[in-house]
């Protein structure tokens, strides 16, 4: 067999880790979506502003963040700004755009917050041992370690 081929039990551990991420995420989106009324991606962009800019971020910065091309992002926070979610304004100085959250956007995500983590809680952690939070965690420094190396190899 090729090295580059999977076996069959390869492939079965392959879906039944992709199915089970699927599955879990799934559910916490369903959790806070039927709660608060935000998608995914609404939930992504406010948590970024707030997490990684202090509630404003330069758009292509959030765009990288997210792992989603400019136009996707633009069309999202079009519709995010007609909710009251954000808000965007020319840099003064130089090319780009500031995404920044609004009071309605805090508010919104100050209210998903402790839902998103029950839900977590709820259909992740609390099915988890020690030893399973010991290997994930092990798990997921491995592979963004290599996955990372491997990115900056090509």
């Amino acid at each position: 067999m090729d090295k580059n081929e999977l076996n069959e039990e390869e492939m079965r551990i392959w879906n039944m880790w992709k199915g089970s991420f699927k599955r879990i995420f799934g559910r916490v989106v369903k959790d806070m979506s039927e709660n608060t009324g935000l998608s995914e991606g609404d939930f992504g962009v406010l948590d970024r502003l707030v997490q990684f800019g202090n509630g404003k971020l330069r758009q292509q910065e959030l765009a990288d963040l997210m792992d989603w091309d400019k136009s996707r992002l633009s069309h999202h926070l079009t519709r995010m700004e007609k909710r009251g979610l954000v808000l965007r304004k020319p840099l003064d100085r130089e090319r780009g755009v500031e995404v920044i959250i609004t009071p309605g956007g805090k508010s919104a995500l100050d209210e998903a917050l402790p839902i998103v983590s029950k839900a977590i809680r709820k259909h992740f952690l609390d099915q988890l041992t020690d030893q399973d939070i010991e290997s994930i965690t092990t798990l997921a420094e491995r592979t963004k370690t290599r996955s990372s190396s491997s990115c900056k190899e090509t």
